[in-house]
């Protein structure tokens, strides 16, 4: 049996996900998507998850693109159909209801890039290399890249990263506000692991209220996305989490969120 692109193991409530192909720069092919769909699956059901960190193995990638090898021999319509199991992947983490941090470890190009903009945050080493080089292989970002580089740096990095294919350092994607933080890759991982155990440590249900009026919000019209913010604090109301978290701010001690 082939052994999986995709490894998993879970650290105080983390789950660490990592694209294993290290030889590869960790290239996204048709089995290493489906594996990624399965394990975010498997994480937005494992009620110990709290959080989720996405990484890549090796000093050198966190994800270096989509497997150009396998690409090239795709007719037209496998073409799409490859776009669409790379588009699904990506909407399953965005919608997960679990916060999901991509930690930056290296190259983030073409579906690399698309698959750490769809985490919900995103750490990177100072030597991180980030880009949309599709153009330079006559093709476009096909799992998402050019609407999410869109709504998360604008209309101009977007067109700038998309048409000219030139990858950018981890400092100017965080000036273009595509990466969250940037820290020294010695300490690239203690950070993210710091970050998602805080994560982990907080309020269940309210993360998932933020993610959904957010994410999904964030998707409608400003009036449509108002109500359903509205919709989603008042139904924490009814959570036991609620009402631990405002008691122990008026006792002054830390709260015991229990996911309920």
């Amino acid at each position: 049996m082939t052994a999986s692109p995709v490894l998993s193991r879970d650290a105080d409530g983390v789950r660490v996900i990592t694209v294993d192909r290290p030889d590869k720069l960790n290239a996204l092919d048709r089995q290493t998507l489906e594996a990624l769909d399965a394990a975010f699956a498997a994480a937005a059901d494992a009620e110990q998850v709290r959080a989720v960190v996405l990484t890549g193995a090796g000093p050198k990638a966190f994800v270096a693109g989509a497997d150009i090898a396998q690409m090239n021999a795709l007719t037209p319509i496998e073409g799409r159909e490859f776009s669409l199991l790379g588009q699904r992947l990506m909407r399953r983490i965005e919608r997960l209801p679990k916060p999901v941090v991509a930690m930056v470890n290296g190259y983030a190009l073409g579906g690399g890039l698309e698959l750490a903009m769809a985490c919900h945050l995103r750490i990177a080493a100072d030597s991180a290399r980030l880009g949309q080089p599709e153009v330079n292989l006559g093709l476009i970002p096909g799992f998402g890249g050019t609407q999410r580089l869109l709504r998360l740096a604008g209309r101009a990095a977007a067109l700038e990263l998309c048409l000219l294919g030139a990858p950018i350092d981890a400092a100017r994607a965080l000036q273009l506000g595509v990466v969250n933080r940037v820290v020294p890759a010695a300490e690239l991982e203690a950070e993210t692991m710091k970050l998602a155990a805080q994560l982990a440590a907080s309020a269940p249900l309210a993360l998932r209220g933020i993610l959904d009026a957010v994410v999904l919000g964030g998707e409608c019209p400003l009036e449509e996305g108002l109500q359903f913010e509205t919709a989603q604090f008042g139904l924490l109301f009814a959570s036991e989490d609620m009402r631990e978290g405002t008691a122990a701010f008026l006792e002054k001690r830390r709260p015991q969120f229990r996911n309920r």
